[in-house]
């Protein structure tokens, strides 16, 4: 069969959460107790209005194709959203609603570079970033976000890999798989930095809702003369634990709203126009079910912590957004797929090497905290126990 697939197939990289997931249910399949801390979708159900908009939509005729960019008035409450809640002059024309976050991704690396062209992103980052860019022929630049620098992209740094060749430039905030938060600050030296380079910027906010201060975030579209320059990356997943729905959306220039349409033509049509209608209840219905599962997920953060920053050998930074932790393991001087490929088996423990977010997360795991605190209480154990026998 090797011969039957196109070379440029070899180029797509995975993403690891998933194939963790499923070594995971094979080991439960036979009687392997698991704590699943290795996928990022919140385990809260999808808010019953939300269930309710979607049912009222399949009676009421909501099942049949929509326009490629979306139900015109889905599209406008999306740009009220962001008028709203980014501070962004959004219309309903620069809308595509896509199903799920991962098609702004792909469709707008697709759109926008061409073989040769570099493309920053983060590192670690999630990794569908690099694997789009080099899918395209791009050529993928990491911009390293460390530790000491509370995983957030040092901006001098930045202004090093910037070259005339650089098309686009990927941020992440809050950050998977870090938490990370770039600060206003930074948000607006990265704006200085590229603002009038032609240099694209994709603004996966895909998690700005799911912080835990008391500021909002700034999205860099907001800013003076980076609005046309800026594609905002967001969605329903993470927000309203609507994952399974597989409904995103990007805001971006008008021209370029129209080439990402095209390609929901070429390949999925539209977006399911329920599904949509369901989207439209999120925004516009009540957040209380959102600020309270923020709430507990930043529960759940601090007795993860406090928790890894127990186990000797370990120690973790307090992640400032998304629901996700990234401790430190270079104490062991183990390669830390290799830990976490033994913490699954051994302690029945699932998470994700650092590695698998790019080179720079070496020597860190990732656990993602969407699961109860007695699960997370009962993975610590294990963990501590596991990782006491390694030292």
């Amino acid at each position: 069969m090797k011969k039957v697939f196109a070379d440029r197939m070899s180029l797509l990289g995975t993403e690891t959460a998933f194939e963790v997931l499923a070594k995971a249910k094979k080991l439960e399949a036979q009687g392997k107790d698991i704590v699943h801390l290795e996928i990022g979708e919140p385990d809260f159900d999808t808010p019953k209005n939300i269930i309710d908009a979607a049912c009222l939509a399949l009676t009421s005729g909501y099942t049949h194709y929509t326009p490629a960019p979306g139900i015109p008035e889905v599209r406008e409450t999306i740009a009220g959203y962001i008028r709203s809640h980014k501070n962004v002059d959004a219309s309903a024309e620069d809308v595509v609603i896509v199903p799920g976050g991962k098609p702004i991704m792909f469709f707008s690396i697709m759109a926008t570079v061409n073989p040769g062209d570099e493309v920053i992103y983060p590192n670690p980052g999630f990794p569908i970033y690099e694997s789009v860019i080099h899918f395209v022929g791009g050529k993928p630049v990491p911009i390293p976000l460390r530790e000491e620098n509370q995983f957030r992209l040092d901006v001098n740094e930045l202004a090093q890999l910037i070259t005339p060749k650089t098309k686009m430039l990927i941020i992440n905030s809050p950050g998977n798989p870090t938490g990370g938060v770039l600060t206003s600050d930074d948000i607006r030296a990265i704006a200085d930095l590229v603002r009038g380079k032609e240099i694209l910027v994709l603004s996966d906010e895909i998690y700005d809702r799911i912080v835990y201060s008391n500021t909002s975030l700034l999205s860099i579209a907001s800013l003076p003369g980076m609005k046309d320059w800026t594609i905002i990356l967001d969605g329903f997943s993470k927000t309203y634990a609507m994952t399974g729905w597989r409904l995103g959306y990007g805001v971006m220039h008008p021209e370029i709203a129209a080439r990402i349409a095209q390609l929901m033509v070429n390949s999925n049509s539209c977006t399911s126009a329920f599904t949509q209608m369901a989207g439209k209840e999120a925004l516009t219905g009540p957040q209380s079910e959102v600020e309270n599962m923020v709430a507990e997920f930043k529960k759940r953060r601090d007795i993860m912590v406090n928790g890894l920053n127990s186990i000797p050998g370990v120690s973790c930074l307090l992640p400032e957004g998304s629901f996700y932790v990234f401790p430190n393991l270079k104490s062991f001087g183990k390669d830390t797929k290799i830990i976490a490929d033994y913490l699954l088996n051994d302690a029945g423990v699932a998470c994700l090497g650092g590695t698998a977010f790019g080179s720079y997360g070496e020597g860190y795991l990732r656990f993602s905290y969407a699961n109860s605190i007695a699960n997370i209480q009962k993975a610590l154990e294990r963990i501590e126990t596991a990782l006491g026998k390694m030292k």
